[in-house]
């Protein structure tokens, strides 16, 4: 079978929707750094829908750790495809946004040149929360990050998506170029300010001026919403046999897209709310709601659905303990720590739920469980602190915070190994093999992780109660047991 690419468009199926526009007359307004499966399924087909009347606003994409993204998607010309699956069928569609995808190890010169350059107006972002080089728990610049110090060390040479936001504004600031807009399109909370803050701070310790420069650029905060599952080699054959040609790197998708952009672009944007994006003063009570509804009931859900031997989400919601628990966890503990005027938060639940048992969307719990460690004080913590403050229960949060840890250790309770994907996952094995069984000992020893917990956490005796108690249910009764006496004592008048 040929190769999706450009010369083979033509030959698409009826049926299969394809690029609109003339892509020879496309030109970038955008770089996007982390050129990964959730910005090919989110951000790139909000603006394929635009680029017929706005081709000014076409994508280059970078991969700053791996080429594989370019090696799929260079012999295609960019295009590649967005598989759309729910309970009834797939429906695929050739994106056509993307013009070219550069590698920065092999092409930095190239992509910095390029960022600099007045014709780019934004900048996005999808590097995953660890690829900030932050402190997950204070939201601040980590100084002795390796690739923070090789980029200080080295700043025309950048490894770090920091480093090379700085390089290529300082670039713009010495030509007299307007700066371009930051966008972060990753599950930070209040992602606009904090990525200001980081990036600012670099930039400080280059040098005082372009420090107060960097403070000045427009860094405009976005909610981002839609679950993508990891591509397989079953969904590749599956598409081929739809599209007519071989897409190295289809995207699997759901049906429903979310985006909300808080609206501050200095130097001009594409017209994103005609694609559906909704633009707004201030996207934080957004942000807020996605991290503890969604990526709080996602992460609790991972952890307790894999050590329970559940695969994928879908299966997981075929269980009614843990819909209940579910349930519970969003509207007891994280509805009631949310200000949404104007918001129906119990529908919002309730679509969450229904999307969560999509029986097409096969989203790997494992893979919702990768680095947690970056993912906890966003999805679970932040919620926690607030119920503390209110003096008011956590248990489910307490126990998706507990199967984190179990989880962590890398040992089922089949007794396999877990191929636990973490920054500070040989630090937590340590911490694990030191601990042995002790489930008291192995919560103090994760609960000292400053960087997941803060100061503050580990030592607070109500958080601490409930999470060991929680944790030791967890090695003395197991996952099933352990949700099912949750939800019987939550139900309990």
């Amino acid at each position: 079978m040929t190769r999706l690419s450009a010369s083979t468009l033509a030959n698409a199926p009826a049926g299969v929707r394809v690029p609109d526009y003339d892509r020879s007359q496309i030109t970038p307004g955008i770089v996007h750094l982390g050129i990964g499966a959730f910005h090919r399924a989110h951000m790139a087909v909000y603006v394929d829908d635009l680029l017929k009347h706005h081709p000014d606003w076409g994508i280059v994409g970078a991969s700053l750790r791996r080429p594989d993204t370019k090696e799929a998607l260079e012999p295609q010309d960019g295009l590649y495809t967005v598989a759309v699956r729910d309970a009834s069928g797939t429906h695929p569609r050739i994106i056509g946004s993307i013009i070219k995808v550069l590698d920065a190890n092999s092409q930095r010169e190239e992509l910095l040149a390029l960022m600099a350059s007045p014709q780019i107006k934004i900048v996005s972002l999808t590097v995953t929360e660890k690829g900030y080089c932050h402190d997950p728990a204070t939201g601040e610049l980590d100084q002795h990050h390796p690739d923070i110090m090789h980029d200080l060390a080295n700043p025309t040479a950048p490894k770090s998506a920091p480093g090379m936001l700085v390089e290529a504004l300082a670039r713009r600031h010495a030509a007299g170029v307007t700066p371009f807009a930051v966008m972060s399109c990753d599950n930070l909370p209040s992602n606009g300010a904090t990525v200001k803050r980081i990036v600012a701070k670099f930039a400080a310790l280059r040098e005082a001026a372009l420090g107060e420069f960097v403070a000045g650029v427009a860094f405009p905060g976005t909610m981002v919403d839609r679950i993508v599952p990891s591509t397989t080699d079953a969904d590749r054959d599956m598409v081929a046999g739809l599209i007519g040609a071989d897409d190295a790197w289809p995207i699997m998708t759901e049906p429903f897209t979310q985006w909300v952009i808080e609206d501050h672009f200095p130097d001009g944007r594409p017209p994103f709310e005609l694609a559906g994006a909704q633009l707004v003063e201030d996207v934080e009570p957004f942000e807020r709601m996605k991290l503890r509804m969604l990526n709080g009931s996602h992460s609790t859900m991972a952890y307790l659905g894999y050590l329970a031997g559940y695969e994928y989400i879908s299966d997981v919601m075929g269980d009614d303990n843990f819909v209940a628990l579910i349930h519970g966890l969003m509207t007891e503990e994280a509805m009631p720590t949310l200000d949404m005027p104007g918001v129906d938060l119990g529908a919002y639940r309730d679509q969450l739920l229904d999307r969560f048992r999509n029986p097409a969307l096969k989203h790997r719990t494992w893979q919702i469980a990768m680095d947690g460690s970056q993912k906890l004080p966003q999805r679970l913590l932040g919620t926690i602190r607030d119920r503390l403050a209110a003096g008011q229960p956590f248990e489910r949060l307490g126990l998706g915070v507990a199967a984190w840890m179990r989880y962590v250790i890398g040992i089922d309770e089949k007794g396999e190994t877990i191929d636990v994907r973490d920054p500070l996952a040989m630090r937590m094995m340590a911490i694990a093999a030191d601990a042995g069984d002790d489930a008291e000992a192995l919560y103090e020893g994760l609960a000292a992780l400053t960087e997941v917990f803060g100061s503050d956490l580990g030592d607070n005796q109500t958080f601490g109660e409930t999470v060991a108690t929680h944790l030791d249910d967890l090695f003395e009764i197991g996952v099933a047991e352990t949700v099912a006496e949750l939800v019987e004592t939550s139900a309990t008048p």
